[in-house]
């Protein structure tokens, strides 16, 4: 039975989360945040103190860790069994994220990881390479994007909100670093689908945003 997937890839910041899970939420569909893969890799290398250039530990650590998604109203992240939600925004785990993304052997670690998600009645997937490579035959898929000037806002809003000392200028520079890195990389590099549509969300609001990606599965 042919199961329906809807990606929704993107640069850091474009509303690529809130999207999904709420898209996902109005369809009764199962959701799957890749970034969250990553982050959360990037914390229990951290954790463990691995050095992020030795690629034979950041593999047995991913193969190690157990994650678990639940999604209420916003996301909770559990990483063997600890919620660590409130890290998985941080800049520096951010950082540590794209830059082991970039590494082949350990998107190839975490790419079955991804792709059991997808189950009946449907999946929504969010994240950097989802309709080019995790899965490329997806009947839907969207390219989510926004100024690096609106994403660092939204970047400064949040950690504000959360109380977490943060500045503007810096997270602006960091989010237009990574963009370049993720562009770049040779492994899986940010890119859109040829068969998606683009949506620039810099002055929509998530409704509209919302809206349009439901007209497309529609």
């Amino acid at each position: 039975m042919r199961i329906p997937v809807l990606t929704i890839d993107g640069p850091s910041g474009a509303g690529k989360g809130t999207v999904s899970r709420l898209v996902a939420k109005k369809l009764g569909w199962h959701y799957l945040d890749s970034g969250s893969l990553y982050r959360s890799l990037a914390i229990a290398l951290q954790k463990k103190s691995v050095d992020i250039e030795n690629a034979t530990e950041i593999v047995k650590v991913a193969q190690a860790m157990v994650l678990e998604f639940e999604c209420g109203d916003e996301l909770t992240v559990k990483l063997n069994g600890e919620n660590i939600t409130n890290k998985l925004g941080l800049e520096s785990t951010g950082s540590i994220a794209s830059q082991i993304a970039a590494l082949p052997e350990i998107r190839q670690v975490l790419l079955q990881k991804q792709q059991d998600f997808k189950q009946l009645p449907g999946l929504v997937a969010d994240g950097r390479d989802m309709g080019t490579v995790v899965f490329p035959d997806a009947e839907n898929k969207v390219f989510l994007t926004a100024s690096a000037e609106k994403r660092a806002e939204r970047r400064y809003k949040q950690l504000k909100e959360k109380e977490i000392d943060a500045n503007l200028a810096k997270i602006k520079n960091e989010i237009e670093v990574r963009d370049r890195r993720d562009m770049d990389r040779e492994a899986a590099p940010l890119a859109m689908a040829n068969d998606a549509l683009y949506i620039d969300s810099s002055d929509m609001s998530i409704n509209a945003v919302i809206e349009e990606v439901l007209n497309l599965i529609r």
